[in-house]
């Protein structure tokens, strides 16, 4: 082996630096130079995890780091890589998750470039392709700005609000010698910023409104993305007997506490509504026809409305994912990290000097909330129960029966939520139980990919109620779990179609009294019928189904569950379920 250091040596050097856990990468000869050195320079490493498609390396990379609040390193090929892991860099921008997304480039020299491909698969600042949807990139063009670039980097990756940064390394670069001695800087020399706090006559100011509002609702956005704020949450609620709404972004509060207000009318009736770490809380407040788009405020007249998190400082100018401008008495700007417990210990010593009406009147507010999440919860448990026998099996069934089946382990969910149902039938007792909803089509599986990997070796049972049309996407994700065997029960949500749009277009067809029945055109995921068993078989899983069957549910996930319990490796049940 030669003693040579070449300059994706130096690269892997600072990464390591870093406690970098894995790289998940699709291959690309961009950056064969960086690929030979994690493998094998100076013992390797991180990790890699190959994905069949850039957008499921990003995807692996999201699901880890919401799991852990750690950053993942994705290894994209060249411009072309960068394009297909776009929809995958965007999600975890929208979710504010840390990522150090690495791409190889040029050579920027364009002498050194070899004819044709170099060329195409380049462009002038190929950082242009997800500048809008990144909080930073940038193309170090010398071994001693790759040190600063990629330490930046990772600091800006973990700067609250978090999210992925993009650094692309010349290719020529990776794969020249280094002329002078050239070493990373010892880890710590650059640490990463600590959280913002707030301003402490803001949060004076905050603490005093909660403590006097008559009907405070907390809505909770991303707060719960650290562990922390699920037990604090509720100690915030029950202070000023303020009812919460979970909007899903992370597990903010137990489910099954009685000031979670989750799915109920609770808002209006608020006289004060603080959004806490929200990036758009306009869905807890506003009520929309889905067929006409008409908008109806949900929060009583003399409702005040107060934020606490990044506000306007992970706004960008391309995407509108913050939604609408809201009317707010106060807005303390922080990173609810550092800052909710502040407000916390503010309104635990405003409680402990309160009068005895105030105590009287808010031990009468907690009993109120109290009775209105029992009569909810109540009610999802009827709504699941009335379907029980019809076959393809209901979704509120099918949550049911997996629930039954994985509630003695120590379970974690992963991303979706079997159209709801898990939130309304699952205990969400632990913060690790769920580190967030699903966003989108065709970024689940790689999410929930992720998740099972970030508790690999933990003992935790990992569940995933995937959708059919989201796994159309991404198949080969089966492939990297059984190849890293990654332990993982996917139990398919599987109603051969893509129903979210069907119900869009039954809409439209009924207000534009045109045939409903034409709604299945364009939607369905039928005939053939992906046979989601085999196909897992194919890859390496322990696998059953399609089951049509209700009463054959829970025995199929009972039997998935103890094969990865038991072996450490994937198991798939496919499960027909109803449209809706």
């Amino acid at each position: 082996m030669t003693a040579e250091k070449y300059g994706s040596d130096l690269m892997v050097e600072v990464i390591r630096g870093f406690g970098v856990p894995y790289i998940s990468l699709n291959p690309g000869a961009s950056f064969r130079g960086l690929h030979d050195s994690l493998v094998n320079w100076d013992g390797g490493g991180p990790p890699l995890i190959c994905c069949q498609h850039e957008k499921t390396a990003i995807g692996v990379a999201h699901g880890y780091a919401k799991v852990t609040g750690r950053p993942m390193a994705v290894a994209v090929h060249d411009l072309v890589g960068l394009l297909q892991s776009t929809m995958g860099v965007y999600y975890a921008f929208h979710d504010r998750v840390p990522m150090l997304i690495l791409g190889g480039s040029g050579p920027a020299d364009t002498a050194r470039r070899r004819p044709s491909i170099d060329w195409f698969h380049s462009a002038n600042v190929q950082g242009n392709a997800v500048r809008d949807y990144v909080k930073w990139d940038d193309e170090p063009r010398s071994p001693e700005a790759v040190i600063e670039s990629l330490t930046r980097a990772w600091n800006i990756a973990q700067s609250g609000p978090e999210g992925p940064v993009y650094v692309s390394l010349d290719a020529d670069l990776q794969e020249q010698t280094l002329d002078s001695p050239v070493s990373a800087p010892a880890p710590g020399l650059y640490s990463v910023p600590t959280p913002a706090g707030a301003d402490p006559a803001a949060l004076d100011q905050l603490a005093a409104a909660l403590m006097s509002a008559k009907r405070p609702v907390v809505v909770a956005g991303f707060a719960g993305r650290d562990p922390k704020a699920f037990d604090l949450i509720p100690e915030l609620a029950g202070l000023c007997a303020a009812g919460v709404i979970d909007m899903g972004n992370r597990l903010n509060m137990p489910n099954r506490h009685p000031l979670n207000v989750t799915g109920t009318d609770a808002v209006s009736e608020a006289d004060l509504v603080l959004f806490l770490d929200c990036k758009d809380g306009e869905p807890a407040i506003t009520g929309v026809d889905t067929a006409t788009r008409a908008l109806t405020s949900k929060l009583a007249p003399e409702a005040r409305c107060m934020a606490m998190g990044f506000g306007d400082i992970g706004i960008r100018g391309w995407s509108h994912d913050f939604g609408r401008l809201k009317q707010l008495a106060l807005d303390v700007t922080c990173d609810t990290s550092s800052a909710l417990p502040e407000l916390v210990a503010r309104c635990r010593t405003l409680a402990a000097g309160a009068s005895a009406d105030d105590a009287d009147r808010r031990t009468t507010r907690r009993a109120e909330l109290a009775d209105t999440h029992a009569a909810r919860w109540q009610s999802w448990q009827d709504e699941a129960a009335k379907d029980d026998g019809i076959s393809p099996v209901s979704t509120g069934r099918l949550a049911r029966d997996v629930w039954e089946a994985v509630k003695d382990h120590d379970w974690v969910l992963t991303a979706g939520t079997c159209r709801g149902w898990a939130r309304k039938i699952w205990d969400f007792d632990k913060p690790y139980r769920h580190p967030g909803d699903s966003l989108g089509t065709a970024t689940q599986i790689g999410i929930s990919l992720g998740v099972a990997l970030a508790h690999k070796g933990s003992g935790k049972l990992v569940v995933d109620l995937q959708p059919d049309g989201d796994l159309m996407f991404d198949l080969g994700t089966l492939w990297v779990a059984a190849y890293y065997e990654i332990p993982m029960l996917v139990v398919m949500v599987n109603n051969r179609a893509y129903y979210n749009d069907w119900a869009h277009q039954e809409h439209v067809a009924i207000q534009r009294d045109r045939p409903v029945e034409n709604a299945y055109i364009g939607m369905e995921i039928d005939g053939p019928a992906p046979d989601f068993a085999t196909i897992a078989k194919a890859q390496g899983w322990w696998a059953e189904g399609p089951i049509t069957d209700p009463e054959a549910v829970r025995d199929a996930v009972a039997r998935a569950a103890a094969h990865v319990l038991e072996t450490g490796r994937p198991a798939l049940v496919d499960v027909v379920t109803q449209l809706t």
